[in-house]
């Protein structure tokens, strides 16, 4: 399975972008860019995936689904607040989740 910086990486240059370039259209919440060091360390694994409001832009500025970045930062989404969800549900949709990668594995053996 790729990356989360492998993702970023292949979509970037996919898109003809530079990480100058790329960096320059990601803003933090602060609405400052990123730097293209920080882009770097991101492509090569150095860093941690972003977290939710950065993770988005790249999904936006790349037109990847958003989904799967979160998938590949081992994130839930803010929308997803634990707060508003029962520790039922909560366990329920682990559970779901957990079946459908190991049905999946099984699958491709």
């Amino acid at each position: 399975m790729r990356t989360f910086g492998e993702v970023i990486a292949e979509a970037r240059k996919k898109a003809k972008l530079t990480q100058r370039q790329l960096a320059a259209r990601i803003k933090n919440e602060e609405g400052r860019h990123i730097s293209g060091p920080y882009l770097n360390d991101i492509e090569h694994n150095f860093r941690h995936p972003p977290r939710g409001y950065l993770l988005e832009q790249f999904a936006k500025e790349l037109d990847l689904d958003v989904d799967l970045l979160y998938f590949l930062a081992k994130q839930l989404p803010a929308a997803l607040d634990s707060s508003e969800v029962s520790e039922e549900q909560g366990v329920a949709a682990y559970r779901a989740f957990r079946h459908q990668l190991e049905r999946k594995g099984r699958k491709k053996r």
